[in-house]
């Protein structure tokens, strides 16, 4: 298989408390600010770990369509939302944890096999698998799929 390299970029100006950033994805998609406020405070621009939930989210709910799709089962549809707690310790700042949330419509499977496969994809999601480090939970509920 062929690798590939995605990117990102971030420039930070002043200290850290006071100071500024702007993050920019390689595709364009997106290009924001970002600011110590937005971390620990209600500042609305972005932080890492909101694009880091947007990351795990993003890629968790193609590895579970993915694993649904191998199991003969391909969903409706799947969503996911990912929350990034970080905290600050005497050891220093840290993710702490990510509460991961799926919710998925999929004709033809019961709830033992559901769970199943939703296992499956959290051990074989590439960003669960880098984050793999912090302590992470899943809720995933199956919804009635419309085919049923």
């Amino acid at each position: 298989m062929t690798d590939f390299k995605r990117t990102a970029t971030a420039e930070w100006k002043g200290d850290v408390q006071k100071g500024s950033g702007e993050i920019a994805v390689q595709s364009g998609a997106f290009k924001g600010p970002y600011s110590f406020q937005s971390r620990f405070g209600d500042v609305k621009t972005t932080n890492p770990e909101e694009l880091i939930a947007a990351a795990h989210a993003g890629c968790f709910a193609m590895a579970l369509s993915a694993a649904l799709g191998s199991a003969g089962k391909p969903p409706e549809s799947v969503s996911a939302s990912a929350a990034v707690v970080i905290s600050k310790k005497e050891s220093g700042i840290e993710i702490s944890a990510i509460e991961l949330t799926v919710e998925a419509s999929v004709p033809g499977i019961d709830q033992a096999e559901f769970d199943r496969i939703v296992a499956d994809a959290a051990k074989n999601c590439p960003v669960s698998k880098a984050l793999s480090s912090v302590k992470t939970t899943h809720k995933a509920t199956l919804r009635q799929a419309s085919g049923v």
